[in-house]
């Protein structure tokens, strides 16, 4: 599996972004109001942030010797799967929280001023779920062992 690469993801927030504003901008323009976004949806992904980093934890210390007992390879490979979709989703909904702000931002009136400082929240909190993800890849990382440094030395 290949990890997630920055410009993917950003390519997700700027195309998920785009198609957000101009579907809101849309809506707004027709009379309607922007969907709001509750404190408990920051939340979430917050949690969903921590749980992350928690179970990518677990890898970390088995890859650099500080867990006695072996790791399943299947269990770190979920967790590496989990880091890519955590990478991924945080993205979207960063891209998600901005376009909702950029809508609101002409207009910063008495309860849209907290729909949109909710909205920079939600995509502050997106953005940490993103890094969350690249980071917890990073950790899943094995380092090369002796015999394969010896190995590709040979070999080239």
């Amino acid at each position: 599996m290949t990890p997630a690469r920055l410009r993917p993801v950003l390519a997700v927030l700027a195309v998920v972004g785009l198609v957000a504003w101009a579907l809101l901008d849309a809506r707004e323009g027709a009379g309607g109001t922007p969907p709001p976004t509750p404190w408990t949806a920051t939340v979430a992904v917050a949690l969903l942030a921590v749980a992350v980093l928690v179970s990518g934890l677990e890898v970390r210390r088995w890859v650099t010797g500080r867990r006695a007992r072996p790791l399943d390879p299947l269990v770190a490979a979920r967790i590496a799967v989990l880091a890519k979709a955590a990478a991924y989703t945080g993205g979207a909904l960063a891209g998600w929280y901005l376009a909702q702000a950029a809508v609101i931002l002409p207009d910063l009136v008495g309860v849209r001023r907290t729909r949109f400082v909710v909205a920079l929240v939600s995509a502050l909190v997106a953005g940490v779920l993103s890094g969350a993800g690249f980071l917890v890849q990073h950790w899943c990382r094995r380092p090369p062992r002796d015999d394969d440094a010896v190995q590709d030395r040979d070999a080239a």
